[in-house]
């Protein structure tokens, strides 16, 4: 009950259901109440700040702190495990089985089989549980993908239990103990990430996927026209920031230390 409370109260604080909610208060305000001027100003600010969160450079400048914490893994490092977390998915047998990766989840999963092909040797972990009335787990999902990609399957291991990060990080270290491994996960989750696994007793390496904050050179108008794509930039960094508060607020148990690296 307490998962899915948060799941949905979080849910409602990302800016488009946020915003919306506040224009639908404005609109309610002016068609129903004398309260003219606080409608207009609550559908004028929601308005002003669903565009700035749309537009490239506010939102990749929100997103950056979290994107650039750690950099891409390239060292030479042997492992034994390469951990590699869930994310958004679906099923149908009837899709390629990349397809039923969704969003930040086939970054991640790209991202492992790399990590594995430069560490042969090493065991891949998929972490992730069924979510609603999903027949398969999320981390069945990406095992199916990884295994399609020439991941053999002995060196593949799946952990469907968990269902958010902090339930991972206990589940990842029944399986690792005190072996190296490398997490892979999105570069904007990695911080949280890092200190979930930190707070077990874990000594994760950073090995970030998926980063979205762009700095290299853009078109003009791709910076200057609002886009969802933008917006989901927006999203994700609210969205971490809304994870490390309740993180912060769970309790001093959680290590706020970094790795070396």
């Amino acid at each position: 009950m307490l998962f899915t409370l948060k799941k949905v109260i979080g849910g409602l604080l990302l800016p488009l259901p946020l915003l919306l909610s506040l224009m639908a208060l404005g609109i309610l305000l002016l068609w129903f109440t004398e309260w003219q001027k606080s409608g207009k100003s609550v559908i004028s600010v929601s308005w002003l700040l669903l565009l700035l969160l749309s537009l490239q450079p506010l939102a990749d400048r929100l997103l950056l702190p979290l994107d650039s914490r750690y950099p891409t893994w390239n060292g030479t490092e042997k492992v034994d495990y390469i951990v590699v977390l869930g994310g958004g998915y679906t099923f149908n047998p009837d899709w390629a089985p990349s397809s039923n990766l969704l969003n930040n989840s086939l970054p991640r999963v790209a991202e492992g089989i790399r990590q594995w092909q430069r560490n042969p040797q090493a065991t891949l972990i998929f972490t992730g549980a069924a979510g609603g009335s999903n027949p398969r787990s999320s981390a069945w999902v990406a095992a199916q993908v990884a295994e399609s990609l020439g991941v053999t399957r002995e060196h593949i291991q799946i952990l469907d239990r968990p269902r958010d990060t902090s339930e991972e990080a206990l589940a990842v270290k029944e399986v690792v103990g005190e072996h190296p491994f490398l997490l892979v996960t999105s570069a904007n989750h990695l911080p949280r990430a890092i200190r979930f696994f930190h707070a077990v007793g874990l000594k994760p390496i950073a090995a970030p996927a998926n980063q979205l904050a762009i700095t290299s050179p853009l078109n003009g108008w791709e910076r200057a026209i609002p886009s969802s794509i933008w917006l989901s930039h927006s999203e994700r960094a609210i969205y971490e920031t809304l994870g490390t508060v309740l993180q912060r607020l769970r309790g001093g148990n959680v290590s706020s230390a970094e790795p070396g690296q």
